[in-house]
């Protein structure tokens, strides 16, 4: 019997985050850690619309229990 050890696989691993109560994983390997930006079509500016004085300010309002 030999003692060959296999290298382990590459893995996430839990990284403590000082003065949180949550702590965050590592980037998977293989995987791109930089987030994709996504545009949300509901908050994108209509072109071509007749717009009243206030429709800016209700398309951007959010409800309290948002």
């Amino acid at each position: 019997m030999s003692d060959q050890t296999s290298p382990e696989p590459e893995r996430q691993r839990i990284v403590r985050v000082p003065g949180s109560r949550r702590a965050r994983l590592t980037p998977a390997p293989g995987t791109d850690p930089s987030p994709e930006v996504a545009t949300n079509p509901a908050r994108e500016k209509k072109i071509g619309r007749d717009a009243g004085p206030n429709d800016a300010r209700m398309q951007e309002d959010v409800p309290p229990h948002y």
